[in-house]
């Protein structure tokens, strides 16, 4: 596991998340500003590859606020303090790869690294509704309504870090 440029995220972002759409559609405005991590196999008989340099799974990492649920709950209502929130989005890990632990992992540094080097209180993010008993199972907690981003139901997440 490692910080790692923007641009190296775009394929395992692309591949995996939006594989019918333009590759366009996974490069997000802010990513400039964004911390971008990956995670590195070197041997992987379930894909039946080496992967010596690229990522096999990814994630990007943003400072910003808990969004407002409702017009009288917002952060507040998480005793988050101004500052101490992050978001992560665009994670993925190569479908060949999946339930081998490898997001997890990713997800764990990512979360240790918002704890202990950014100063993060809560980590949030708008997570696929197929999803959310994954994130469940590693702390998260849902809130808010479910809605939809080009056709897809997500729900929004967050953890206490």
């Amino acid at each position: 596991m490692r910080e790692i440029e923007q641009s190296e995220t775009i394929a395992v972002r692309h591949s995996v998340l939006w594989p019918h759409m333009p590759l366009e559609h996974v490069i997000l405005p802010e990513d400039i500003r964004g911390k971008h991590f990956g995670a590195f196999v070197l041997e992987s008989p379930a894909a039946d590859k080496i992967f010596t340099s690229s990522s096999v799974a990814v994630i990007s990492l943003f400072h910003e606020d808990v969004p407002q649920i409702d017009a009288s709950r917002s952060a507040a209502e998480f005793d988050v303090g101004t500052g101490s929130s992050w978001r992560f989005r665009k994670f993925a890990c190569v479908e060949a790869l999946q339930g081998q632990g490898i997001g997890s992992t990713l997800l764990r540094f990512v979360l240790d690294h918002a704890r202990n080097e950014l100063g993060a209180r809560v980590i949030w993010c708008d997570a696929r509704l197929l999803q959310k008993k994954w994130y469940e199972r590693r702390g998260f907690t849902a809130f808010g309504d479910i809605f939809m981003k080009d056709g897809v139901q997500y729900v929004r997440m967050r953890v206490d870090v």
